[in-house]
């Protein structure tokens, strides 16, 4: 009897995309494919593609490259190719890599094991037809042997694509126009998630706080099965089991007093928003089409502190967009410093193929762009170690993820406010507990806790929220870097 075909999949960008990996690995186990140990024991290797900047789309062509030794090493080896990058490529990659056996785009992740399959015969193809089907919506469970390397923890995508067209972004092109899925499917899986141990959901979507607009504009709603984002996260919050729901990554133009005032009334939804900014400066915001002015930011970063005074606010900005000037630049620092963001993702203003700001003039030079992402970084640095050393003394509860970086017995986890605790001591705890402990030492990038009593916690959801918990305890990541280090926090540009 023939071993099982080994895959390995090699994720790069937003939670989206490594949302994206996760169903492809799940498909290649219901297409009788095992997970190999790493890519050397692989048959089937993946590479799931970003393209918000340019230096992801760089570093493909640069794997690529070395891994023409790879997939000559072994007979029968394929390499696929996915995700944005792949969605505007698509056969220009097949031309310019021989090595390259199948492309896919941002649509099409169910057509990965065909085509792995037919490149086992030599057939080469490049699928990136888009589509408005919410047939993408449709996937196997779980399978069995689907390891999640976020123990109690899941992404769950509500919406795909992008009406917004900010003219730095590709985003709309490589994930195409906005569609909502049907309320039922995603409360379906919710509750199958929750039954099998998972109770910390991040909901997903491009602009994901835009969830069923089109139809409750429209008065379709009842008909296409979508709701209000609000009332979605009430359902959600129902649901027994489930203790933390997060969602990434909003567009502060949806923000209404439903969305502010569930932050107040939802227990399990977590005191913490992911709210991009990318700019201060409001001429540079209507350069870039965001359709918000820095002040209108800094009232919904009000009112939902109101709702939820514990709650921690982080952000995408971009620096050295074409045209910002020193005075543009230091209000983007003001907005920075005013709100208090605790924590974000900050990059240089990298030109995209087809987008409006690829055309503008002005572009700032390589030094001055370079010296005001180090400072932006200074400052949010100095703000992130302030946020740290107010929550000494603070009891929280956070979902363990495993061991700490720090070594030793130490374990890490993530609190209701997306803050990474480290325990000294983990002692009777796993990964997916949720444990109570109370802050002793900050650090510039992490919190130190002492965890309180042992085992997994019965604490209320949402961590230091008043609201009262419903339905049983929990049973018993986004492989995210440190967000002004690694990759961004949300799924848009």
């Amino acid at each position: 009897m023939s071993q099982p075909r080994r895959f390995w999949i090699r994720s790069f960008g937003c939670q989206m995309n490594v949302h994206d990996s996760e169903k492809l690995e799940n498909l290649l186990h219901h297409a009788g494919y095992e997970a190999a140990a790493d890519a050397d024991a692989a048959d089937l290797l993946i590479i799931n593609t970003c393209s918000i900047r340019g230096k992801a789309e760089h570093k493909l062509y640069s794997d690529l490259g070395t891994l023409r030794a790879w997939r000559s090493a072994s007979r029968g080896r394929v390499i696929g190719v996915g995700g944005c990058v792949a969605q505007q490529q698509g056969h220009r990659i097949l031309e310019r890599f021989e090595q390259v056996d199948f492309v896919f785009g941002t649509h099409n992740l169910r057509r990965v094991p065909a085509l792995a399959d037919a490149a086992l015969s030599g057939r080469r193809a490049a699928r990136i037809d888009a589509s408005a089907s919410l047939d993408r919506f449709d996937l196997p469970e779980r399978h069995p042997a689907f390891a999640s390397a976020t123990p109690g923890r899941a992404y769950l995508t509500v919406m795909e694509g992008c009406d917004m067209f900010c003219s730095f972004c590709i985003v709309p092109t490589t994930r195409g126009r906005e569609i909502s899925r049907p309320a039922a499917g995603i409360l379906d899986e919710a509750r199958r998630l929750a039954e099998g141990g998972v109770h910390e959901v991040t909901l997903l979507g491009q602009t994901v706080n835009a969830y069923g607009r089109h139809d409750v504009r429209r008065g379709t709603a009842r008909g296409k099965g979508t709701m209000p984002f609000a009332e979605l996260l009430a359902h959600l919050d129902a649901i027994p089991g489930l203790e933390r729901i997060r969602y990434t990554s909003p567009h502060p133009i949806f923000f209404d007093d439903e969305l502010v005032r569930a932050h107040r009334e939802l227990p399990s939804l977590c005191p913490h928003v992911h709210l991009p900014l990318q700019s201060g400066s409001d001429r540079i915001l209507t350069a870039m089409r965001r359709r918000y002015t820095a002040s209108e930011y800094r009232a919904i970063v009000a009112a939902l502190r109101t709702a939820r005074p514990d709650l921690a606010i982080t952000s995408d900005v971009i620096v050295a967009f074409p045209g910002e000037t020193e005075a543009d630049f230091q209000a983007t620092l003001a907005v920075v410093e005013d709100v208090s963001l605790v924590d974000s993702f900050s990059f240089k203003y990298s030109p995209r193929p087809g987008t409006r700001a690829a055309e503008r003039a002005g572009r700032v030079p390589e030094p001055e762009a370079q010296a005001r992402l180090e400072r932006v970084q200074a400052l949010q640095a100095r703000l992130r170690f302030a946020g740290h050393r107010a929550r000494l003394g603070d009891v929280t509860e956070i979902l363990v993820e495993g061991p700490s970086r720090r070594g030793g017995r130490q374990l890490r986890g993530r609190d209701p406010q997306h803050r990474l605790v480290n325990l000294a001591d983990g002692a009777g705890l796993r990964p997916g507990d949720l444990a109570r402990v109370r802050i002793v030492e900050a650090t510039p990038h992490s919190l130190i806790g002492e965890a309180l009593g042992s085992g997994a916690s019965q604490a209320p959801r949402g961590g230091s929220h008043d609201g009262v918990k419903t339905g049983p305890g929990p049973a018993d990541e986004m492989r995210r870097a440190e967000p002004s280090r690694g990759q961004p926090m949300g799924v848009t540009g």
